[in-house]
């Protein structure tokens, strides 16, 4: 088995040129909008913080087969012809990580409730649900429709992220609005943690007690 990790690092913005349903399924097409001619069948492609394996490659675009779990946890059920994606290929093991482990499966989906600019910067809230709020630290990371942004603030519904300009020019973050939908994967890490805590409190040393003490205690209860 194969396992396609991902930086959170946008390469750019592919178009969708068609997006078939089949049943519960669906088919994509992508136009990328840079170079992908070192792209091979099998390889795992993140779009738009979904990690989908390409299934067919033509000179200018690629397909890839969409399951029903898949649209059941993300945005891209409701995607059309002519929408706009970001897109990553997967890392390879020599690249440098320079935005945090993004696996390419999304927890859920978050709703942007505030838009706003700052000098050259935008702030963006975002709304989500308390089951994925929990992962959510202040400073920590966060992958927001594939993108590996740092959380400003964080509470048990919403967060904050700060939009600088390069991340605006090389994404589609700034053509969403208040009320728009995004893909979510919160930080892998924290949910390993989680479970290991969880699962055997006693032999692990760590207790509520002792989260509590250094301001975790109220992400995991």
């Amino acid at each position: 088995m194969r396992v396609y990790m991902f930086t959170g690092l946008i390469e750019g913005i592919g178009k969708v040129e068609t997006a078939d349903r089949s049943g519960r399924d669906m088919t994509l097409s992508i136009a990328p909008g840079f170079d992908m001619s070192d792209c091979h069948i099998g390889d795992s492609v993140c779009v738009s913080g979904v990690c989908l394996t390409a299934t067919r490659i033509e000179n200018d675009f690629f397909s890839a087969y969409v399951s029903a779990e898949t649209l059941s946890r993300s945005t891209l059920g409701s995607i059309r012809h002519g929408d706009e994606v970001n897109l990553e290929r997967a890392m390879r093991l020599t690249d440098r990580l320079g935005g945090h482990i993004v696996s390419g499966h999304v927890d859920g989906i978050g709703k942007i409730i505030h838009m706003s600019q700052v000098q050259r910067s935008w702030l963006i809230r975002i709304e989500i649900e308390r089951s994925m709020a929990k992962y959510t630290i202040e400073k920590g990371s966060i992958a927001i429709d594939g993108i590996s942004l740092t959380i400003n603030r964080c509470d048990d519904l919403s967060f904050e992220v700060n939009i600088i300009p390069e991340t605006a020019a090389k994404t589609t973050l700034l053509k969403k609005r208040a009320g728009d939908l995004l893909n979510i994967e919160t930080d892998i890490i924290a949910k390993y943690i989680e479970k290991l805590i969880m699962k055997d409190k006693a032999s692990s040393g760590i207790d509520m007690k002792m989260l509590e003490a250094f301001g975790f205690g109220d992400r995991i209860k």
